[in-house]
């Protein structure tokens, strides 16, 4: 006897004992397909857990397809390294289909054998063991309702099911088409008990579902606002892709083709650096410089920027590879080394995840300033790393304020530094700059280029405070504001074109205009530590609106040094009556004794670890952390 016979044997038994019960055959197919569905009941609990888990990796997914768009290739390899990653099984999606099949099969056995026992089928006048197709009449109302009983699942799924809703529109019109169709079908040439039994089936998956749903309710899993993004991402991607707009071209293609294989052939790797673009070499240069000097290990370095001139620098000991943002989360999951450091945060939160091939691996975190980590990054941005290079005590602390209050594993924190700094006061002290003292004193106006900025709030009034007071003033834009907004540029120089005292620089090449300053005015730029922590000369701060990463960071009871540093190495004011009183404010800077070289470079040891010499402490520590590695 075969597994659908025997199954049919047991479904006839069980269809008598029903009937037994109910003293109907109609009532006995509406409490069988109960039993049925309470014995699949774990099944369809694990089904609602994977379509959860699946439709919470979608945001992903889309930013994959988006990226990718039109390499079936790599698509495919994001979406598998994804869901080895989630512990995802998409064969879970065809066991109830399989196990639907078996039971109807046996369904459709079983009604048969009763039927050839003679056995009594009446339900509401109807007899339930007609042919709707051969015998007509009202019978034939059990196909029609089949069929809306289908139609109303598909409509309810279409709405509430977790994993059908996110379907697209041509995918939910084909199910609802040959769910119904299929059910009319069934309905005519089978028993009009089968009929029945599919009826049921349909109205208590209805109610299955919405049961499901309040247990495993799928919006305590799916973030449906990232989803909602991810969507848009995908769509603009595709929009982009159909008017012929490419990510990358030709010639960036092939080399990140290239080198993307290249990479994953390397075996060994040891150290990897991984940096967003052209401007990040300079925070990783020193340490990189400093391991290569002292040892034969080979440093892998990759950039996101094709323009990245760090690509010109390869070297046996040093290898450069161009992976656009295309690539890089595939190759960062399947990412094979001991160590890899960045300077990017929210590690694992959004596209940039910790391999999945290797468990062992420390990500180390350099920060590219020196502000706090608890605002001026999103919550929870470095929970993820496992070795901080702090730049100050601050840093320090933070960290220890955050694990100790969101409960997170505690990393290792290095006292490393600021290598930029450190190079920008050995550049500085070797310049003809730092002893000089202009008999008109230098004003350099160098704002950030976030919202509410300086030079969009207040800096007419800046400038006309300043103009005819006895200052050189030199306004040095942002040169990502320069880009975005050329024309207010061009407005100010017009407007201050016949003021003698007052210059705009858009050349970035040379520090030679930070170095020469007597006085920086600015608003919550980093360019105020790497002034006054380099040149031990004084900042004059406007408080325009604050950019905050992280509304929460009051959460922790650890001041921002952003917030601190204000009233140490400069003066902070309000762009209130600022015309009145920048020129006061200026004259204490330059003439009070708090803001005395002295002064000054006792708040860059405390502002900074290892003055001189971070590049040296941060290789040593990743040289130990090898040795040890090794060793144990």
């Amino acid at each position: 006897m075969g597994i659908i016979s025997s199954v049919g044997a047991f479904f006839a038994w069980l269809l008598k004992a029903c009937f037994n019960l109910t003293g109907n055959f109609g009532w006995a197919v509406w409490l069988f397909t109960f039993l049925t569905r309470i014995i699949m009941l774990p099944v369809s609990v694990l089904v609602q857990k994977n379509s959860i888990k699946m439709v919470k990796m979608y945001p992903e997914m889309n930013r994959y397809k988006a990226m990718y768009h039109g390499d079936r290739e790599m698509v495919s390899e994001a979406q598998y390294t994804l869901y080895k990653r989630e512990n995802y099984h998409p064969l879970w999606d065809l066991v109830p289909v399989v196990i639907q099949l078996v039971l109807l099969m046996g369904v459709v056995e079983g009604i048969h054998a009763l039927i050839d026992e003679g056995f009594p089928m009446k339900w509401l006048s109807l007899n339930l063991s007609l042919i709707p197709i051969q015998s007509g009449g009202s019978v034939i109302m059990i196909p029609v309702l089949a069929a809306v009983s289908a139609l109303i699942m598909c409509i309810t799924q279409n709405i509430s099911n977790v994993l059908q809703s996110e379907q697209g529109s041509v995918n939910k019109t084909v199910t609802l088409v040959v769910s119904v169709g299929l059910s009319l079908y069934l309905g005519l040439f089978v028993p009009a008990g089968i009929g029945l039994y599919w009826i049921a089936g349909n109205l208590i998956s209805i109610l299955q579902m919405y049961l499901l749903n309040a247990f495993i309710n799928p919006r305590k899993y799916i973030d449906y606002d990232e989803l909602a993004k991810s969507k848009e991402l995908l769509e603009q991607s595709k929009a982009e892709n159909r008017s012929g707009n490419s990510m990358l071209s030709r010639e960036e293609s092939i080399r990140q083709k290239v080198d993307y294989k290249r990479f994953m052939k390397y075996d060994g790797k040891q150290i990897v650096f991984y940096s967003e673009g052209k401007g990040f070499y300079k925070y990783f240069r020193d340490v990189i410089e400093e391991i290569i000097n002292r040892t034969d290990i080979v440093i892998h370095y990759i950039t996101s920027d094709y323009n990245d001139d760090v690509l010109q620098l390869e070297s046996e000991q040093f290898q450069t590879y161009f992976i656009g943002e295309n690539k890089l989360i595939v190759l960062m999951m399947k990412m094979d080394a001991d160590i890899v450091v960045m300077t990017t945060p929210d590690l694992q939160r959004y596209q940039i995840k910790r391999s999945i091939v290797r468990k062992d691996i420390e990500y180390i975190y350099i920060d590219h300033s020196i502000g706090s980590m608890n605002m001026t990054y999103r919550k929870h941005a470095l929970d993820h790393y496992d070795t901080i290079f702090a730049c100050n005590e601050y840093d320090k602390t933070e960290i220890r304020e955050m694990e100790r209050s969101y409960g997170t594993k505690p990393k290792n924190i290095v006292e490393f530094g600021y290598c930029l700094i450190d190079n920008m006061i050995s550049e500085y002290e070797k310049s003809d700059n730092s002893e000089v003292v202009h008999q008109t004193p230098i004003i350099l106006i160098a704002p950030s280029w976030q919202d509410d900025n300086l030079i969009d709030l207040c800096v007419e009034d800046v400038l006309d405070g300043l103009t005819g007071k006895g200052y050189n003033v030199i306004v040095r834009p942002h040169p990502q504001y320069i880009r975005h907004n050329m024309n207010r540029i061009n407005e100010l120089k017009n407007k201050y074109d016949k003021c003698p005292d007052i210059e705009f620089q858009t050349d970035f090449s040379s520090n030679k205009t930070v170095y020469d300053a007597d006085i920086l005015v600015t608003d919550w730029s980093g360019i105020s530590y790497e002034y006054s922590l380099t040149t031990l000369k004084p900042t004059l701060f406007v408080n325009t609106p604050m950019k905050v990463m992280n509304p929460d960071y009051g959460e922790i009871s650890v001041t921002p040094m952003d917030i601190e540093i204000r009233n140490k190495i400069g003066i902070a004011i309000e762009p209130v009556n600022i015309r009145d009183e920048i020129s006061k404010a200026v004259e204490r800077l330059l003439h009070e004794d708090s803001f005395s070289k002295e002064t000054m470079k006792e708040y860059r040891s405390r502002y900074l670890y290892n003055v001189g010499c971070s590049a040296r402490v941060g290789a040593d520590y990743i040289i130990n952390s090898l040795i040890e590695r090794y060793r144990t």
